[in-house]
This record gives structure tokens, sequence and C-alpha cells, in this order.
């Protein structure tokens, strides 16, 4: 029998789940900070530097699913730590790439351990932390890992970057992954769903390519042509897989994606503003790197601390907001979420805010308000009314969620920028063009903040909790009906 879980213990298997998220957003975050300093060693256009943010994101976002019910299946234990091995190694063979070719080969070898990480420490805490307001808490303290990771990232990326090279900021992660997979053999206790699913290679080749297909779309369509031939067929190839897995899916007794989920208005309403938020993230850092550094010609350490204030915000937000959804709900974190989202985003669309430093520094401040806010509504509300069989795969759609969003989010305002600017190279400086190109990305993610506040509230009354509790019951009813028959027999 397993020794009891201890308060300390809990805390320190918290501890280490957190370890995990901070080597996997430590990775974006420091990567933002260098991509500048890439572009110049491998001569890529926008669109290679959008190629080594998705091919990490798209691999996760692919993954993500299947490594949360395999884990249910096989041990969550046991999958965290092939996790933190391959990502570790992946982060080594990034350091060493020759190319960009090799370093988005490499980041996709990242991706497939990342994708064993979050999911799986997510389930790994919610199987630990049973008390909803404890699990909310936690949640809020796993919440404010991803502002550290925002907080660290760009400095620590700066420092790396001009001092020793970029690719130092994948060291970093070989101390931080070693030291979680020793912890983890000796600490974390190994769990299983009492009813684990079977596999679904057809619903996991249609996500595949329902996601590479759409992403690869959007980054080429700006240099290929909207219409042309290729981006038509990718486009179309998307739109089949979506179909097909849209029709598939029900008819299997296990799916790789319950569909049933998505009848939970609040879980459907999770599911739909973390693609708003991480959308936002990706294509906020992704522009401001850019800005700072090819425009204003600051260097990775200087366009680093421009960050901190918005990690600093994300840092101090996502603990107060975790404490509100344990003892209050999800609604108001995630209205203050979307009103401050919001403001930025009209602040750099309307206003020019990336011009000035004050309404630069205010911009930053508040969608680092926002942001820290949005995290801890998003997982509680995604895994709780859940059956607990399903925790594993509830908590690996909604990270889901947030990689789709975030490799939308580049993929989409990168290709915006890159249309922008091609289409305005010669009738300007480059500083008035890249100003005038990203202005309709700055606009889309105005529209992600409306969207997180609209569907936050939408999806947080009293209606939405009723259809939560229908859907747990409706998920619950076939493990009861199976129990009770075998009890029978």
């Amino acid at each position: 029998m397993p020794p009891p879980l201890t308060h300390r213990r809990r805390m320190l298997v918290l501890a280490i789940c957190c370890m995990s998220l901070l080597i996997v957003s430590l990775d974006n975050t420091v990567l933002n900070v260098a991509l500048p300093s890439m572009q110049k060693e491998f001569g890529a256009s926008v669109s290679g530097m959008q190629w080594t943010i998705d091919a990490y994101t798209l691999v996760l976002a692919s993954l993500l699913m299947l490594a949360g019910s395999t884990a249910d299946r096989i041990g969550r234990r046991r999958i965290f730590k092939a996790g933190l091995v391959i990502f570790t190694v992946g982060s080594v063979l990034c350091s060493v790439a020759p190319n960009l070719e090799s370093l988005i080969a490499f980041r996709m070898v990242q991706a497939v351990g990342g994708s064993m990480l979050n999911p799986v420490a997510m389930s790994i805490i919610t199987n630990t932390f049973t008390e909803p307001r404890e699990r909310a808490r936690a949640i809020g303290v796993w919440g404010g890992v991803v502002g550290i990771s925002m907080a660290a990232g760009p400095i620590v990326g700066g420092v790396l970057v001009d001092s020793v090279g970029w690719r130092s900021i994948f060291w970093i992660n070989l101390p931080v992954g070693l030291a979680a997979l020793l912890l983890t053999m000796r600490y974390v206790p190994e769990s299983r769903a009492p009813k684990p699913r079977r596999p679904d290679p057809v619903g996991q080749l249609l996500v595949m390519t329902l996601l590479g297909s759409l992403t690869y779309a959007i980054i080429e369509a700006p240099a290929a042509g909207w219409t042309s031939p290729v981006i038509v067929t990718f486009a179309l190839l998307a739109l089949a897989a979506l179909v097909g897995l849209i029709a598939y899916e029900p008819r299997r007794a296990e799916p790789l994606i319950d569909l049933r989920f998505f009848r939970s208005a609040p879980f459907s309403g999770a599911t739909v503003i973390a693609i708003s938020a991480f959308a936002s993230l990706g294509g906020f850092l992704f522009l401001s790197t850019l800005y700072l550094q090819n425009v204003r010609g600051l260097d990775a350490l200087d366009a680093g601390l421009w960050m901190l204030p918005m990690a600093a915000m994300t840092l101090v937000c996502a603990p107060v907001s975790g404490r509100i959804v344990g003892s209050r709900g999800p609604r108001i974190p995630l209205l203050v979420a979307g009103i401050a989202m919001t403001a930025s985003g009209v602040l750099f669309a309307a206003f020019e805010a990336e011009t000035s430093n004050v309404t630069r520094f205010i911009g930053y401040v508040l969608f680092g308000l926002g942001f820290g806010f949005v995290n801890a509504p998003i997982t509680n509300t995604a895994v709780s009314g859940m059956p607990r069989a399903q925790a594993g795969v509830a908590a690996a759609v909604a990270s889901t969620s947030r990689q789709i969003g975030q490799t939308l989010g580049v993929a989409v305002i990168g290709a915006v920028l890159a249309s922008g600017i091609a289409s305005g190279v010669g009738t300007s400086s480059y500083a008035t063009t890249f100003v005038d190109a990203s202005r309709g990305g700055w606009w889309i993610i105005v529209g992600c903040g409306v969207a997180v506040l609209l569907v936050g509230l939408l999806t947080s009354g009293r209606w939405a909790r009723a259809t939560a509790q229908r859907t747990a019951r409706c998920l619950e009813q076939p493990e009861i009906q199976e129990a009770t028959a075998g009890a029978s027999s």
C-alpha cells in the first residue's frame, strides 16, 4: 500500500510538477527574445521565425491528448519521466543545430517530450489535491509558474544571448529537467485511471492532419499566395480532417476526443477562452520582440527587461486568480482578464502604444494583468465537474487548446505582419512600415480579449453550471452501469 499523501508531500508533488511547467514555459519565453539573433545567423524570413515557434506548439498540440490518455492507461509517473528525458535530450539537440531546418526538427523532438509533461502533471495535481478549494489554489500556484517563466525567461534569455549566444538558451533546461526527473522517481506516486481508454490511432491522425495543414496554410500563404494551389490544397485537407473528426469520433466507444465533454458550457467556454488567450499571448510576444529589437534596435537583454512589467503582473495575479476561483468561482477572474487584455490590445491597435515608452509600459502591464487572471479559471473549469477517471484527458484538452491558441496566434498574426511588410516595402521607413503592418495583428489581439470577456460571462453562470452537472452524469453513467453489471454477475 503506498504511503499516505501528507500535506508536505502534496506540496512537494506540486513543486515537482511546476518544475516541468517551468522548463516548457521558459523555453517559449526565452526563445522569443532570441528570435532576432537566430534570424540573423540563419538569414531566416518572418515565416522561418514563425516555424521555430509553431513547429514546437504544433507537435505539442497534436500529441497532448494522446499523452494524457496514455498516462491514464499505463501510468502518469511513467509517462511524466519519459517526457522529462525526451525534452532534455531535445534541448541538447537544439543547442547544436547547424541550420534553421535542423533547429525546427529538434524543436519538434522537444515538443514530443513536452506533450508528456504539462497535461500529465496537471492530472497528477488533480489526483493529488482532491478537495476543490485546495485544488483551485494549487492550480493558482501552477498558473503563477507561467508568470515566473515570463519574468525570468526574457531576462535570462537576454543575458545568455548577449553574453554567450542564442544556443545557450537551451542549456538552462538541463539542470531543471534532471532535477525534476530525480525528484519524480523518489516522491511522485504512480497513478492510473480505474478504466483507462484504448488508443485511437485514426482520431490521432485526423488531429495531426487538421492542425498541421491549417498551420502550414496560414504561415506560408503570404509568400505563396492565398489562392495558390498548395495553400488551397492544405486548407481543404484541414477542412476534410475536421469533418472526419466530427463524424468519426462519436462512433467510437472510447474516442481520443470525447465530444460529450463539449456539452458542458464551462468546459466548452474554457476551450474557447484558452485558444483566445494564448493566441493573444503568442501574437503579443511575437510582435513585441521583433519590434523592440528590429525596429527600436534594442539588444536582447534590454528587450527582455521591457517584458518584465507584463511578466511581473502575471506572476502576482495568477495566485490571486486561483484563490478567487476557489472561493467565488471563475467569473470575476475571467471578466478582469477579458477587460484588461482588450484594453491592452486597443492601446496598440488604435493608439500605436509601442511608439511611446509610457503607453508601451501601460500596455504591457494591462496585458500581464489580464493574462495572469485567465490561466487559473481555464484549468479549473476544464477539470472540475469531470469524473476523476478522465482527469488526464480533460486536462489534455485544456492544454491542447492553449497550444492551438499559441500556434494560431503566431501563425495568423505573423502572416498579417508579413503581408503588411511585403506590401509596404519601399513606400516608407522600416519602422513606419512595421508599425502599420502590425496594426492588423493588434486588432486580432483585441478580438481575442473580447472573446475572453464575452465567453467568460456566458459560461460562468447558473445555466452553465447546470450543463456541467448534466455532462458529468452522462460521462459517469456508463461506468456506473458497468460496475453494477460486474457486481451482479
